[in-house]
């Protein structure tokens, strides 16, 4: 049986892992919602200056 000690040590693995994969989906989706701004710039074209 585990000591209270290899619990504790278990959590906080588990919660770092927890938080690894956290970090890890937002910059994925941050990185998409670049991708897609860009793409939907690129797609819009230059606008024109108002002031023309």
């Amino acid at each position: 049986m585990a000591g209270p000690t290899a619990m504790s040590s278990d959590l906080v693995e588990h919660l770092l892992l927890h938080r690894a994969i956290e970090v890890s989906i937002a910059i994925v989706a941050l990185a998409a919602l670049a991708l897609g701004m860009r793409a939907i710039w690129r797609k819009a074209g230059p606008t024109r200056n108002p002031e023309d």
